[in-house]
C-alpha cells in the first residue's frame, strides 16, 4: 500500500494487475463480462471502492469487453434483499454509472427467482443454483474485499463465488443444517433477533428468545445482533458442513467459465465482519495491498497467509492472535477454522492451496 509518487498510485497498481493476471487473455471482443462485487449493506463503509472497480471496468472496456456490475440478492432482511432496494443500495454507496461507466445488474432478478441449476460432483450437491445472468456471462472478474465473517472465519474469493453467485434458495442450500441455539442464562428478552429473522425462526417464549428449529436456517442474523451473544451454533458440528457446501457452490459459479475468471482481492480495511452487516468495526490489521490470479484456492490461502504474516492492531476486536505468524481472524471467531474452506476447495478440484507471490 506504500506509495510515494504518482506512476503508483493504487489505481495504476489495479490497472498492472489486470495486466499480470492475464486479463487481455481472458476477454474478448463482445464479451459479456461479470464483474462480481459486494455493494455492502447499507451502513457499511469498507467495501470495495468504486474508483477502484472503475479500474478494471476501464480494462474490459479497452478490450473491448462489455462489463457489468452485479451481486444477487440476500436471504436475510436488509437493503439488499430484493433487486429495488438492492440497486438503490449501489447508487448510494457509489456506484452509479458516472462513477464506474458499467450498468449494475442484480444478477438473479428482481425477488432472487432468476437462476439455473449447474450440474456438479459435490458430497454435498449434484446441482447447485446460480444466478441466471452469472451464468449467462461470457467471462468473469471475480473483485473481492478480505475480511472477517462470523461463520466462515472469514470470507474471500470463494465465499464471495459461493453466497455471492447464488439466489437466495441457493443460499438457504449452504446454510442447511445450521440452527441457531439460545442461551436463556444469556438472553435479556430483548427481541432483536425476533425482528431479524427473515423466516420468523424465532418467537417469545415468556420473557426468552426460542428457535423453532423446523423453520430455522441458519442464516446468522440473529447472531450478528443478540447485543448479549446469547445465541450460537454448535460449531465443531455445523460449521466444516457449512464451509464445505460453500466450496461446492463455487465450484458450480466457475464451471461455465473455464479459463474465463481471473480474481482480485483488496487486503485493505480488514474488518473482523462480513460487508453484509450494517457497520464497519476497525480492522484487525494494517492495510497489506492487492492481490490477483486465476485460481480462487490459491489467492484465498494468499490472503490468509498474508493476513496472518501480519502484526495485530490492538486496538481492534482481536482478543489473542496478535503476533505475526498466528491466526488472526482466529483471534476474532475462534470457533471457526476458516482456513479449511480452502482445504476442501482444493480437495474438489476448485483450485490449488499452491502459489508463488509475484510482486510487481
Amino acid at each position: 500500500m506504500r506509495v510515494k509518487n504518482p506512476d503508483e498510485n493504487n489505481r495504476v497498481k489495479i490497472s498492472k494487475l489486470c495486466n499480470a493476471v492475464g486479463l487481455p487473455g481472458i476477454i474478448k471482443e463482445g464479451d459479456l463480462t461479470a464483474i462480481k462485487l459486494h455493494f455492502g449493506e447499507l451502513g457499511c463503509d469498507t467495501f470495495i471502492k468504486p474508483v477502484y472497480v472503475r479500474q478494471v471496468v476501464d480494462h474490459v472496456r479497452n478490450l473491448k469487453g462489455k462489463p457489468f456490475l452485479t451481486d444477487t440478492n440476500t436471504m436475510y432482511i436488509g437493503s439488499r434483499h430484493n433487486a429495488a432496494d438492492h440497486l438503490i443500495n449501489a447508487i448510494r454507496h457509489g456506484f452509479a454509472y458516472a462513477v464506474v461507466d458499467a450498468p449494475v445488474i442484480i444478477a438473479d432478478g428482481l425477488s432472487g427467482n432468476n437462476y439455473g441449476e449447474v450440474k456438479i460432483k459435490g458430497n454435498h450437491f449434484h446441482s447447485v443454483k446460480i444466478a441466471r445472468d452469472i451464468m449467462d456471462a461470457q467471462a468473469m472478474v471475480v473483485l473481492t474485499h478480505v475480511k472477517g465473517h462470523a461463520l466462515s472465519g472469514f470470507g474471500g474469493a470463494i465465499k464471495n463465488l459461493a453466497m455471492g453467485c447464488a439466489p437466495p434458495l441457493g443460499k438457504r442450500d449452504q446454510h442447511q443444517g445450521m440452527q441457531a441455539e439460545v442461551n436463556e442464562s444469556d438472553c435479556i428478552g430483548c427481541e432483536s433477533c425476533v425482528s431479524q429473522c427473515p423466516f420468523g425462526a424465532i418467537t417469545m417464549k415468556g420473557e426468552k428468545a426460542y428457535v423453532d428449529k423446523s423453520i430455522c436456517y441458519g442464516c446468522s442474523a440473529c447472531l450478528q445482533f443478540c447485543p448479549e451473544h446469547a445465541i450460537s451454533f454448535i460449531w465443531n458440528r455445523d460449521v466444516p458442513l457449512f464451509l464445505e457446501r460453500m466450496a461446492e457452490y463455487a465450484l458450480g459459479a466457475v464451471l461455465g467459465h473455464p479459463g474465463k475468471v481471473i480474481y482480485i482481492s483488496f487486503l485493505m480495511d480488514i474488518t473482523p465482519d462480513c460487508d453484509c452487516v450494517p457497520w464497519s468495526d476497525s480492522p484487525i490489521v494494517p492495510d497489506i495491498g492487492f492481490l490477483a490470479s486465476p485460481d480462487p484456492v490459491a489467492i484465498d490461502t494468499a490472503a490468509l497467509d498474508l493476513i496472518n504474516a501480519q502484526e495485530g492492531l490492538s486496538c481492534s476486536s482481536l482478543h489473542c492472535n496478535h503476533h505475526p505468524g498466528e491466526n488472526k481472524f482466529g483471534g476474532v471467531w475462534d470457533k471457526v477454522n476458516g482456513r479449511y474452506i480452502v482445504e476442501y476447495g482444493q480437495f474438489i478440484g476448485l483450485g490449488s492451496m499452491e502459489y508463488t507471490l509475484v510482486e510487481i
